[in-house]
């Protein structure tokens, strides 16, 4: 209720005459915690909205929505993945030195965590990968690409190694989602 008040959402007044007023109903529930004590008590106010008639105090009930599913995927190992493009040279583990090399070092051919441009490097192998699949990449937001195949779209939003698809279709979502998981 006193989020109802602080948002102003009625005023009291006299119901004009001629005018009918909607129902409403409480509904109340009680939050308990993990070991099932009482942590608090909830109660909403709901309006019966069936008892509205079209015309009188309502015109239109359409409010847009995107006609697609959410699907999150988790990239593992990503900054193993990246091609690195300049040398580096990594000091050898002491755990891992035998002494037959004890004085190498590692030379690497992909990231490693931590390297100041694995993201980077990431990032570009992910494009290149995800761009050979057909995807597009959004001129507004690079990590943002679409594919498009007729009436069939996913949406691939890429942060750091989190994927979240967006398609209105169950088999271009399988389609992308094998190919990423051989990724």
């Amino acid at each position: 209720m006193d989020s109802m008040a602080s948002n102003q959402v009625w005023n009291l007044v006299e119901l004009p005459n001629g005018v009918k007023a909607i129902g409403y109903k409480w509904v109340f529930k009680t939050k308990k915690d993990s070991q099932e004590k009482i942590k608090r008590h909830k109660e909403r106010l709901f309006s019966i909205g069936f008892t509205q008639n079209e015309g009188i105090n309502y015109i239109e009930t359409f409010s847009p929505l995107i006609l697609t599913e959410l699907h999150q995927m988790d990239v593992k190992m990503t900054f193993l993945n990246g091609d690195i493009e300049e040398e580096v040279y990594m000091k050898q583990p002491k755990e891992f030195s035998s002494s037959v090399g004890e004085y190498l070092v590692y030379k690497l051919n992909k990231s490693i965590y931590r390297l100041k441009q694995a993201s980077r490097w990431w990032y570009l192998k992910f494009h290149k990968v995800i761009s050979s699949f057909g995807f597009e990449e959004n001129i507004m937001d690079n990590c943002i690409y679409l594919k498009a195949s007729g009436s069939k779209i996913c949406f691939l939003v890429l942060h750091v190694d989190d994927i979240l698809l967006s398609t209105n279709n169950k088999g271009l979502l399988y389609e992308v989602k094998q190919f990423l998981s051989e990724f």
